[in-house]
């Protein structure tokens, strides 16, 4: 425990380094595209200590002062499939990004989409000798967390307290400097594949950058994608992606769930490409300008033209009507869906006060596919844009970029972590941790 608590520690100051030398770069690598944000910050000067939620992280006022975008490659359902591909990929983005900031990025905050996360609740109970809380009790509360077996070759992402309670007062989100005998907390943790996480970090580093931190693609959309109400009452943000499709639940402003489908928009282009034998890059650009969800009686009549397409006049002539397009792309999207109403049922959705949906990422654009979620998923669901942060510009506002911009959210606002708090070696687990971290240990 002590390896995991020192490199996340690591972590953590060359992240604040970073934002007081003044730039950093965040990174969303997945599986349709690659998108890099340049933030610059306010400085030491505005660095504030205790301001807002996460006071012992740290938090910084931002803007934004580059932004690229580039088709991504080697990728598969949010992993890295190609080591190469990828690292050029990478390359390619992050250096044109730092050419429309006009200065030199070293360090990098990377989100991961892939990895089949998996969320665990945890809970912990101290007696608190002085009758009141302190720092370090809030450490020992999170240190009496009874930590499961996360399985063989299983890391740990984030680890994060979602509530505390005092003498049964429950709901407090900072415990400290009351009064109180027993001190409870709840917190949540979310593992992924180790082996995907390493080969991000090492992918990372071959591109001769320093990794700031990896954080979770779900829980950056739902950061971006979730207005505050939404993320105080309880709701669900679905990430759809290329690759995958992320889902992260909120209440009390905390994440409390979050996990992902391996089934993204990438297999619905697919679907067009087979069922219209065309090409991979007709039929993206097909599910783009004419795709949809919910045929009506004009779209049996609606023509398209798929020599007019291609380009190819001469050899393909065929046409084809937006009725079949849309009788294509459905199922696919109604498995999306169906797998999604599966995960929020295991997540106890159905028994929180708000069930609010919010519909993000890329995939979310398809026209009708809020209605179609409504009808099979509940009522409340809306199409969600990425909240507005100082200097992006407008190409890069749409849903496609929610995981992006939550991380830079993340990354200037992060919420406290286990390894935020100074956590006395006597006061370490009695279970050791030393297996299920040695990635962290391995790598940083």
């Amino acid at each position: 425990m002590k390896d995991l608590y020192e490199v996340q520690r690591a972590m953590r100051n060359m992240r604040r380094q970073a934002m007081q030398r003044g730039v950093i770069a965040v990174l969303d690598i997945g599986t349709s595209k690659i998108a890099c944000l340049v933030l610059q910050f306010d400085g030491p000067s505005q660095f504030r200590e205790t301001d807002g939620v996460g006071p012992m992280a740290g938090q910084s006022n931002f803007r934004v002062i580059g932004t690229a975008t580039t088709r991504s490659r080697g990728m598969r359902y949010g992993e890295i499939e190609t080591m190469a591909e990828t690292e050029r990929a990478i390359r390619t983005v992050i250096q044109s990004a730092q050419k429309v900031a006009g200065v030199r990025v070293d360090h990098v905050i990377a989100c991961i989409s892939g990895a089949r996360p998996a969320s665990y609740g945890l809970a912990g109970e101290i007696a608190l000798p002085a009758g009141k809380v302190t720092e370090g009790d809030v450490a020992r509360v999170l240190a009496s967390c009874d930590v499961p077996d996360f399985g063989r070759g299983r890391e740990v992402l984030h680890a994060q307290p979602v509530n505390f309670a005092l003498d049964g007062r429950s709901g407090l989100s900072d415990p400290r400097d009351q009064s109180g005998s027993r001190l409870a907390c709840d917190m949540h943790v979310l593992t992924i594949d180790g082996d995907a996480a390493g080969n991000l970090e090492h992918c990372i580093r071959r591109c001769d950058m320093e990794l700031a931190g990896v954080a979770s693609a779900s829980y950056a959309s739902g950061l971006a994608a979730l207005v505050e109400d939404e993320q105080e009452l309880g709701a669900a943000c679905i990430d759809l992606g290329g690759g995958t499709t992320g889902v992260s639940v909120f209440i009390k402003k905390h994440m409390i769930f979050a996990d992902a489908v391996r089934v993204g928009g990438e297999l619905i282009t697919q679907d067009i490409a087979k069922g219209l034998r065309v090409s991979h890059a007709v039929a993206e650009r097909l599910k783009t300008l004419h795709g949809g969800l919910e045929a009506t009686g004009r779209d049996d009549r609606e023509m398209i033209e798929l020599g007019g397409e291609t380009g190819d006049w001469e050899t393909d002539r065929r046409s084809v009507s937006r009725a079949d397009l849309i009788g294509i792309m459905r199922p696919r999207v109604e498995e999306i869906l169906e797998n999604v109403a599966g995960i929020l049922d295991a997540a106890g959705f159905d028994s929180m006060p708000s069930r609010q949906i919010v519909l993000t990422g890329g995939g979310s654009q398809i026209p009708g596919l809020d209605v179609l979620a409504s009808r099979m998923l509940g009522q409340n669901v809306r199409i969600g844009r990425p909240l507005r942060i100082q200097g992006l510009p407008h190409n890069a506002t749409a849903p496609g970029f929610s995981s992006a911009i939550g991380l830079a959210l993340l990354t200037a606002h992060p919420q406290d972590e286990w390894w935020d708090f100074d956590m006395p070696a006597e006061h370490y687990p009695a279970r050791s941790l030393r297996r299920a971290y040695r990635w962290f240990r391995n790598n940083w």
